[in-house]
């Protein structure tokens, strides 16, 4: 499968305010595995479980992905809501992103498509001005925040390896996550500390993360199940943009096995024009 390489560099501020930008916009104004399956006993070391996350699902292969991002700023909240599937082999995968109704009553908008592939983001349906038929194409790379917080929902193959850099971890104890048994951990993980170690295809978004954030550290809650394979996390980000805007993003995996297929648009269907912020 080739990634097209349609580049188009943008600013930091620029990127910044793409699908989750214009979300805002809208609703505003208008390598260490998890324990061994089915033993009980308590991690000795929760950090290094923590960070053997990602490593544990790329053993799965792939799973089904719901996802939650709610913004505060102003006094306002918004959340956008998306589900999907995600190969974390090939750490592609493909979101049905719904963005809310606007605050004067108006239905929601049409969902966005968001195709996720290593270095780059696909977006169909992405309004303010790109024809109904045509893909936006996004370098991660060159996104401020690397594509946490920008699609309106954290890629699920860069949230499990944001936990890389994970320090100051706390075993908080079991709990029942929709009927399955997982081990719930708290911490913070450290954006750069997370690039330097993260896989090469994420590597690059993570390090532009780095950079483009005001804090290196993100607070998180994380849902081990007892293979090590990460069900739930939650990470809380806060960045600037025309304003501070605290992010609340959560990521749900499930169904670990589905068959996953993305398929990349062809270069013809990839809007060129100019894109309205």
């Amino acid at each position: 499968m080739v990634v097209h390489q349609h580049r188009r560099r943008r600013g930091r501020a620029g990127g910044a305010v793409l699908a989750v930008g214009v979300a805002v916009t809208v609703a505003l104004t208008s390598g260490c595995a998890g324990p061994a399956s089915g033993d009980d006993r308590p991690p000795q070391d929760p950090a290094a479980v923590v960070r053997g996350a990602a490593d544990a699902l790329a053993g799965a292969g792939s799973a089904q992905t719901r996802t939650a991002m709610e913004m505060a700023t102003g006094g306002t909240r918004v959340t956008i809501r998306g589900e999907g599937g995600v190969d974390f082999k090939s750490r592609m995968g493909q979101l049905l992103v719904m963005l809310p109704a606007d605050v004067t009553g108006k239905a929601e908008h049409r969902p966005i498509t968001e195709l996720l592939v290593p270095g780059a983001l696909y977006m169909k349906n992405r309004g303010a001005g790109v024809p109904a038929d045509k893909w936006v194409r996004v370098d991660t790379t060159t996104l401020a925040d690397g594509n946490l917080v920008t699609g309106g929902a954290t890629d699920p193959v860069a949230a499990a390896e944001l936990l890389r850099g994970a320090q100051q971890v706390t075993y908080v104890g079991e709990t029942d996550l929709a009927g399955t048994k997982v081990r719930h951990y708290q911490g913070t993980t450290d954006i750069g500390r997370a690039a330097r170690s993260a896989s090469p295809g994420v590597r690059g978004a993570l390090e532009a993360a780095a950079k483009g954030f005001s804090k290196d550290t993100v607070p998180f809650d994380a849902y081990l199940d007892m293979e090590g394979r990460l069900r739930k996390v939650r990470h809380r980000f806060s960045y600037v943009n025309n304003g501070v805007i605290d992010v609340s993003s959560t990521t749900l995996l499930y169904g670990f096995g589905t068959p996953v297929t993305v398929t990349l648009p062809p270069s013809g269907d990839i809007y060129a024009g100019k894109i309205v912020e």
